[in-house]
């Protein structure tokens, strides 16, 4: 077996034992991995994650410092004056989607529920999650009790519902213990069925806000991450939402921003290039797991009834065939973006920063690092310089319109400087395309 498929599974052994995928821990994968077997087509990682950076640690250090001790959960933040003083009575309760985008950057560090720097924050900060998901009701869209955020506003009102699905879809299986795993467990699991309780035939879902387009693409997101880390969804809730963050793209790749995205390019092309992405790796998963096991039923054919056998033919064959066809889509998709990146006014998106633009260079980030490359390379080095040049001295960032919390600016903007360090990029990566 060649050492690449041997590190390979090695990451993903490691990454789904919670531990942080680094330099100095690959010669460790190697060892730990001789005995596994691994179906090709598979890859290293595209790009070996960088040490984090000063201005990366600053930043973590200040959103771990607001977290409330009472709770275990983020609030909003400060908000630029600009905003006004309507959400007083709201902007220091703690709510479940900042938490969750608060978590998550916490967790690009390396941190995880059972270990590292922010082990402690990350734990509260799910128990904090799980707890309003247990609280809310089981038919609903909602799982927060605190309504009104300003991300709510912006991104609509499921947006906490999006975030809770990726954030416990992720840490679904780095639980340091199984109490806390089957929390986490019937947590996601609930927050699923709402979801498929609630997807219109369109995909879409009622979320009103100014750019639901960006939800929308977190649904696509936390569902699909879901499902790769063992959570169930039905078949037809991930292809609708594939097919609603895509229904606007052309032949060419490139989306036409609409009203669900407030007009502005790149919340359009972002939010289906992420969709795009997602649904790849998931289908590289499905792939290749039915591979691995049409192989050992062709291995041992006297144990497998032929009619069985040739139902596992047909569901690789069907896999694959997903598999290319949207990967060409994601291509095309991805093409049209490098070339979108040379112009300013498109990153400049509404044309100032707030966490749209952050959310949005997450999603584009996260297709392109996948890839790596120049592409991706010019990209990181581009977004860095101008993240590290608008950082506060604090640590922080800050939004200058619609999303200007800076929990959420914060958050965003360091998970887009640690992208290498986002699970797709460090794990196992199939693509037969």
């Amino acid at each position: 077996m060649k050492t690449m498929y041997v590190v390979l599974v090695a990451a993903c052994v490691m990454g789904a034992a919670g531990v942080a995928w680094t330099a100095d821990t690959a010669e460790k994968a190697v060892d730990a991995a001789k005995a596994a077997t691994v179906v090709e087509p598979a890859t290293l990682p595209a790009t070996p994650p960088k040490e984090l950076s000063e201005q990366v640690k600053k930043g973590l250090k200040w959103v771990a410092e607001q977290q409330q001790k009472d709770s275990g959960g983020w609030a909003q933040g400060e908000e630029s004056a600009t905003m006004g003083s309507g959400m007083s009575a709201i902007k220091d309760k703690a709510n479940v989607g900042d938490t969750c985008i608060a978590v998550l950057a916490l967790l690009r560090s390396g941190s995880t529920p059972g270990q590292g720097e922010y082990k402690d924050n990350i734990s509260k900060g799910i128990d904090f999650v799980c707890s309003e998901v247990e609280k809310s009701d089981k038919d609903s869209l909602s799982v927060t009790s605190v309504n009104g955020t300003r991300i709510q506003m912006k991104l609509g009102n499921a947006v906490d519902t999006f975030l809770a699905s990726l954030l416990l879809g992720e840490v679904r299986n780095k639980m340091p213990d199984d109490v806390s795993k089957k929390r986490v467990v019937a947590a996601l699991d609930k927050v699923l069925d709402k979801i498929e309780k609630n997807q219109k035939a369109d995909g879409s879902f009622a979320n009103a806000g100014w750019a639901p387009a960006l939800a929308q693409g977190i649904a696509a997101k936390g569902a699909n991450v879901s499902v790769d880390n063992g959570a169930t969804m039905k078949d037809e809730t991930l292809e609708r939402l594939r097919s609603s963050s895509t229904s606007r793209l052309d032949v060419s790749g490139k989306v036409t921003a609409g009203s669900s995205d407030a007009g502005v390019a790149l919340y359009a092309q972002s939010s289906t290039v992420s969709a795009l992405n997602e649904t790849q790796q998931r289908y590289a998963i499905q792939y290749n797991d039915a591979k691995q096991q049409l192989a050992a039923a062709e291995a041992a054919p006297a144990a497998t009834a032929p009619a069985e056998l040739q139902k596992k033919r047909d569901q690789v064959a069907v896999l694959q065939t997903k598999m290319e066809e949207n990967g060409k889509v994601l291509d095309k998709a991805n093409a049209t973006v490098v070339e979108q990146l040379k112009d300013d006014k498109f990153i400049a998106g509404f044309g100032s920063n707030g966490g749209e633009e952050f959310l949005s260079y997450l999603n584009l980030g996260e297709s392109l690092v996948v890839k790596g490359g120049d592409e991706w390379k010019k990209w990181d080095e581009k977004i860095t310089a101008n993240l590290n040049q608008i950082q506060n001295n604090d640590g922080s960032w800050s939004g200058h319109h619609c999303i200007t919390g800076r929990t959420f600016c914060t958050s965003a903007a360091l998970m887009v400087m640690m992208i290498d360090r986002e699970p797709a990029a460090i794990g196992a990566q199939i693509k037969k395309r």
